[in-house]
């Protein structure tokens, strides 16, 4: 069977398919192998070096939980500006004016184009030499801040996106109905297009709380990464086990983070199908532009 995009393989394809996966998982257990060797060969593998996270609650206490508070206070903050501070540059940049999307358009790429890393370096900076912010908090202020740029810039791309993305249909339904730019935004584009730009707001957010990390690096923000050097350093040079602790937190804590989001996808959807609701003339009315009237069309009783 042969579709457009797509040729079903053969049977000399299949074998030769079957014999690339098995290739392909002996390299793998190869490679696990001698990774998994070096690491026992080094004592990275005894029982000394993971048992601190399975006995002492210290190693939790004091290191851990302290490094994953900042890095959820961090990511927080970030996404809580980012977000509408990125839709109100996604929505300017689609203004009637020109000078407003000039403005937007210019902010958005100049900090869309700029490293992260960068960004937080400069907020340090800045925060050290035009602002009284002790050095106790710079580091979180210019974490954030670094955030906040350089997320917003890109997700006033997504909320643009996702608007346009929209029929062409629904603007012209609202126009017809003398809503204004601001009301048809409000009550039409905006609530239709959240669902489709759902999936890239929660990869974005993800990025977030990975990019905190960048801050305990070069800025020595205590967040969650950063809380292995210290804790390695007290517990026998255990780097291996504690970057694996960090890693899988980090993992179980985005896995919620994207799971909560496809829920929230999955509600949003089923409640759009199972809406039923008929807007009466009243409410059209109540939408239309002041001064105008909306005339409800109904069955011409003169006639007939």
């Amino acid at each position: 069977m042969t579709s457009v995009l797509y040729d079903v393989p053969g049977p000399r394809a299949k074998r030769r398919n079957v014999l690339f996966t098995v290739v392909f998982l002996v390299a793998l257990a190869a490679l696990v192998w001698w990774v998994m060797l070096s690491l026992a060969e080094k004592k990275q593998l005894e029982w000394v070096k993971w048992e601190p996270f399975f006995t002492d609650s210290r190693a939790w206490t004091t290191y851990i939980l302290p490094g994953l508070e900042n890095t959820l206070i961090g990511a927080a903050l970030a996404m809580v500006i980012a977000l509408p501070l990125g839709a109100l540059f996604g929505i300017a940049r689609l203004s009637d004016h020109w000078w407003v999307r000039g403005v937007a358009g210019t902010v958005v790429e100049f900090f869309r184009a700029i490293p992260v890393l960068i960004l937080m370096l400069f907020a340090n900076a800045a925060y050290a030499e035009f602002t009284d912010v002790s050095p106790e908090n710079r580091p979180l202020y210019a974490v954030v801040t670094g955030l906040v740029l350089y997320n917003a810039s890109v997700l006033a791309e997504v909320v643009r996106a996702g608007i346009l993305s929209l029929p062409a249909g629904q603007t012209d339904a609202a126009k017809a109905i003398g809503m204004r730019k601001g009301q048809m935004m409000r009550y039409i584009l905006l609530p239709q297009s959240v669902t489709a730009m759902l999936p890239a707001l929660v990869s974005q957010l993800v990025v977030i709380v990975k990019d905190t990390a960048l801050g305990g690096a070069l800025l020595g923000f205590s967040e969650l990464l950063a809380s292995v050097r210290p804790m390695s350093a007290n517990y026998g040079a255990n780097t291996i086990a504690s970057f694996t602790v960090v890693a899988v937190i980090f993992v179980l804590l985005n896995f919620a983070l994207t799971t909560f989001a496809s829920w929230l996808e999955g509600r949003l959807r089923r409640g759009k199908k199972s809406t039923g609701a008929v807007v009466g003339a009243d409410a059209v009315a109540d939408l239309a532009t002041p001064g105008e009237h909306v005339v409800p069309h109904g069955p011409d009783k003169s006639q007939g």
